[in-house]
């Protein structure tokens, strides 16, 4: 590795630290910020790679809790026990149902590679659609649109449903993950899936389950209703731009080399030939997904999709679908598995100390001289950008919502309906910033197809596209309707 990208993190975490706390905010808040600082650096710059990142970081949390994690007041009360109490924080990330859904979509593509079924999949899509890359991405991109407005994980039904699937296409135009080859197909699919559930996710608000807790904490903080259809044509202009735009963007962006040809689609055919019928496992793989996207759209009030997941791996299991030394050979879910669930405790931190709370009312505090469209334009862009610090919608919705509707609900002629509507359009598009945005960013990392520094070169361009839209767009359409 190269050492500059090895002392910048620690630098700059150092830094910070020498740096005295902002009026307002406790020194060890400040001094945790600058550790997690120096962690999301580490992040982009890949000394190591992200799942040692994250643990290294977690350690030194854990480690050094007494100064970063809990105030003197916090320290003083009787019986306190600093060690146990960081350490219980800091495993709390492998307990997180997400990190264990992601964990999940892994196995699920795992059973797709040994069954044969992802191959045959995919070599009926290009089948249909292999005369062109761009006709790939658009089928890549009309599955999840058709699955979003029932499925209110877009882990489970991205991460769980597609990702395994399309995970199977690259090979068949020789792109192979971690490696240059992945420029041939694999990059550019990977992406397309990716921008495309975090579109889906704000266009429904079914789509996601923190836009339906971002609902219900607008009515209780701000005793707003936020209904289905009125979110939905709020979004609509904005996100079937997006939509369109989407596939053609990294098309330009991430340039595939394989466009595509007359002769795939024949050799698709004459592969599938050779494959024969559906063997045991293929059909038993078939039950089990069918099942489980049915649970996942249907029975989410019942149980968490997280709990179906497990199962089906547990069915998988049992019926000789997948073996145990297969699932314990999959580094690349087990290193997702420690990379996401340090960062969601490292993540959680900020809000643990009062960071995260300190800032919202910060610039709350800034936006008296505003005029009210200036200061609705703030409280978007600082709620877009807040979310580079999170490595959970959830989190971010509960920790960020209800300071942003007090604080805008305070500004004299705010319209408190649309202020709370444009906040939430935004939950599933700001997703698509970073490797950690939103549940299946570190699936679609872990792949080997966007390795850290063009995942951020995308989350940065596109990142900017869904912000000028939005801005653009969505919230004239809201303020003017």
């Amino acid at each position: 590795m190269k050492a500059w990208k090895a002392l910048v993190p620690p630098l700059l975490g150092l830094c910070l630290l020498v740096v005295p706390a902002p009026a307002g905010l406790a020194p060890h808040a400040w001094h945790y910020f600058a550790l997690f600082a120096a962690v999301i650096a580490a992040l982009v710059l890949e000394p190591l790679p992200g799942g040692a990142v994250g643990l290294l970081g977690l350690t030194v949390a854990v480690l050094f809790a007494r100064f970063l994690l809990y105030s003197p007041e916090q320290l003083a009360k009787p019986g306190f026990s600093v060690s146990g109490a960081a350490l219980a924080w800091g495993l709390s990330g492998f307990s997180n149902p997400t990190v264990w859904l992601i964990f999940a979509a892994f196995m699920f593509a795992l059973a797709y590679e040994k069954t044969g079924l992802g191959r045959r999949i995919a070599l009926v899509l290009v089948k249909l659609m292999g005369s062109s890359t761009l006709y790939l991405g658009y089928a890549v991109l009309l599955a999840d649109l058709l699955l979003a407005p029932f499925t209110p994980s877009n882990t489970a039904r991205s991460g769980g449903t597609i990702f395994p699937v399309i995970s199977h296409l690259p090979p068949l135009y020789d792109s192979k993950p971690n490696d240059p080859s992945r420029h041939r197909i694999g990059s550019y699919l990977m992406w397309v899936a990716l921008a495309t559930t975090c579109v889906t996710s704000s266009l429904f608000m079914t789509a996601l389950a923190p836009n339906v807790l971002a609902v219900e904490l607008v009515r209780k903080t701000i005793h707003v209703d936020l209904q289905w259809l009125k979110w939905l044509f709020a979004a609509l202009p904005a996100c079937l731009l997006l939509l369109a735009l989407i596939p053609l963007v990294t098309y330009w962006v991430e340039k595939p080399s394989v466009k595509g040809g007359p002769e795939v689609p024949r050799w698709a055919a004459e592969e599938l030939a050779k494959m024969g019928v559906l063997t045991r496992k293929e059909v038993l793989l078939l039950v089990y997904v069918g099942c489980a996207l049915g649970l996942w759209i249907f029975g989410d009030a019942y149980v968490n999709p997280t709990t179906v997941a497990l199962l089906v791996i547990g069915m998988m299991l049992v019926t000789g679908v997948i073996t145990w030394p297969q699932m314990m050979q999959n580094k690349d879910a087990w290193n997702t598995y420690a990379w996401f669930a340090t960062l969601v405790a490292l993540a959680d931190g900020l809000s643990r100390v009062g960071f995260i709370p300190w800032f919202a009312t910060s610039v709350g505090a800034h936006l008296g001289g505003l005029s009210v469209f200036q200061a609705l334009a703030a409280l978007l862009l600082v709620n877009f950008l807040l979310h580079y610090l999170f490595a959970s919608i959830t989190a971010h919705v509960t920790a960020v919502l209800p300071v942003l509707l007090a604080v805008g609900a305070a500004i004299p002629g705010m319209p408190v309906d649309k202020m709370a509507l444009l906040l939430c359009l935004q939950l599933g598009i700001m997703g698509v910033i970073t490797p950690y945005g939103t549940g299946p960013s570190p699936v679609y990392f872990g792949s080997g197809f966007l390795p850290g520094p063009l995942y951020w070169k995308l989350g940065t361009v596109f990142g900017l596209l869904f912000l000028a839209a939005f801005f653009l767009i969505t919230v004239p359409w809201v303020m003017l309707r």
